[in-house]
């Protein structure tokens, strides 16, 4: 079974000095925390990744860097504990700081891997379900009723975008979750409920 987050977590790891920080991220928040941990730790030796993500056949595509480790020590075992996992469309981030000693090629590999399962263990990991891209509009009066519905039901709402004379939603739901959303929607759309 396939799992996902859907919101950011960390961890701390030192290993003989070393201080190894662990980011869990889903995919579409990864490039934008990879420049941020770049500002925000301009001293650290290596930011080592790793990514599982589905293109749009519906593949896995898989992603990692050692920047700058050895050759295989790093993003590999990273990669390895999220196929372990079976983790998808997220990512792992490992900013390091090296301590001094050097931990040769195994100790790195046990080091990057189990950072991995550090950040793992202290995520909440979900069943990863399928979500489409899904767009609808309403008009500003319709704004309480449908934000306290998508509140009730844990539905997130990527953007909108405002116009004139409504709004235009962008979400990204699973099947059950638009089926869901279009029993309570359907009612307003003489009121000025659209799907696009």
């Amino acid at each position: 079974m396939s799992q996902t987050v859907v919101k950011e977590f960390s961890s701390e790891l030192e290993v003989k000095k070393s201080t190894f920080i662990s980011f869990l991220v889903p995919i579409k928040s990864f490039d934008s925390l990879h420049v941020e941990l770049k500002k925000e730790y301009p001293k650290a030796n290596h930011i080592v990744w790793a990514k599982r993500y589905l293109n749009e056949y519906e593949q896995v595509v898989e992603n990692c860097s050692d920047d700058g480790e050895p050759k295989g020590t790093s993003g590999p075992p990273v990669l390895n504990v999220m196929r372990g996992n079976e983790l998808l469309e997220c990512g792992i981030l490992i900013v390091r700081y090296f301590g001094g000693t050097k931990l040769g090629t195994g100790g790195l590999v046990r080091a990057y891997g189990g950072s991995a399962k550090a950040v793992i263990a202290n995520a909440t990991l979900e069943k990863y379900i399928k979500k489409e891209p899904f767009k609808f509009s309403t008009i500003y009066s319709l704004v309480p009723r449908f934000e306290h519905f998508l509140d009730k039901e844990e539905l997130h709402v990527d953007k909108r975008e405002y116009e004139t004379v409504s709004i235009v939603w962008y979400m990204n739901l699973s099947k059950q979750e638009q089926t869901l959303f279009l029993e309570f929607a359907t009612a307003f759309e003489r009121d000025g409920f659209k799907v696009l």
